[in-house]
């Protein structure tokens, strides 16, 4: 009897075994040198892509995600804003996302060798000195981590979180960007649809549409078409639009819309950080401006 007991338990552990190697095929561990020179505590970030999970180390994946988020030949002070921002960010959803702009663009250190070429040392070693002069700082409101997002340029004022998202969030007030008009070369765009792309995308015959109402921040709150009526943010997503901040013109071509800025609007606006920075504004300084009452502190203070 104790012969078969034993038997069935080598087996038992045998498919287990067998079990945790096949899991852990999905799963790849990306050591951390970096990490490891620094002395930094063992924070792991789960990344999910499209074939499997990353476990890399948080200040690591910061690295990958401030290359994919933010242009590398921004000011310093806008690339450490944009660390404590990201860092915030990332455990405020307890360390587990996925490498799109759902959560945040990471790349590996292949892909930055691919997109940065000749100047891959160079600028990699930027942006970990952002990463190491920031370390394990983030952003508290009311002792918890905060929602730190972040967008790539607005309108002339940010949003006002519960004019695009769900909810009245303190800290994500609309404030003041007026640099984003002057610094960000691609801040108004233009595109045009045709009678018949604009009723396809609605599911109508013949369109009319109408832009409605405004948010206090200049951004478009309500769009009527043939009598329905759609939020900014549902005509932005439904046609890909740069931002919700737009204007309609009919012309010979078709409906041309006109959009200032790039992104929800809401939170930090990476085009401002660099502006700010430029103008001497430390990233604290930065932080502070876009996300109101909050608190910088380390993990660990």
């Amino acid at each position: 009897m104790k012969t078969i007991y034993a038997k069935l338990l080598f087996v038992f552990v045998l498919i287990f075994m067998i079990g945790c190697l096949h899991y852990q095929d999905a799963i790849t561990f990306i050591k951390s040198n970096y990490q490891a020179q620094n002395n930094q505590k063992d924070y792991i970030v789960k990344v999910k892509t499209k074939s499997k999970t990353l476990e890399i180390p948080l200040e690591e994946y910061l690295v990958g995600v401030v290359a994919g988020e933010m242009p590398v030949s921004f000011e310093e002070e806008a690339l450490k804003a944009q660390v404590v921002a990201s860092r915030t960010f990332v455990l405020s959803r307890k360390m587990n996302v996925d490498n799109t702009t759902n959560s945040q663009v990471f790349l590996t250190d292949s892909q930055m060798k691919k997109n940065w070429g000749n100047q891959y040392k160079e600028n990699k070693e930027k942006v970990e000195k952002a990463v190491k002069e920031t370390s394990y700082e983030v952003m508290t409101y009311q002792g918890k981590y905060i929602s730190a997002m972040f967008f790539s340029s607005s309108n002339g004022k940010t949003v006002n979180c519960e004019d695009y998202f769900n909810g009245e969030v303190a800290y994500l007030k609309s404030v003041d960007s007026h640099w984003d008009l002057t610094i960000d070369p691609g801040n108004i765009r233009y595109k045009t649809f045709t009678k018949t792309q604009l009723a396809n995308a609605f599911g109508v015959k013949s369109p009319n549409i109408e832009v409605t109402s405004h948010t206090e921040s200049g951004y478009v709150k309500n769009v009527t078409v043939n009598g329905k009526t759609y939020t900014g943010r549902e005509v932005r997503e439904r046609l890909g639009l740069a931002s919700s901040c737009f204007q309609i013109d009919l012309t010979s071509k078709g409906y041309k819309f006109t959009t200032k800025g790039s992104g929800h609007g809401v939170g930090m606006s990476q085009y401002g950080a660099q502006a700010m920075a430029k103008e001497n504004k430390s990233y604290k300084e930065i932080l502070h401006h876009y996300y109101q009452n909050v608190e910088i502190k380390r993990i660990d203070s």
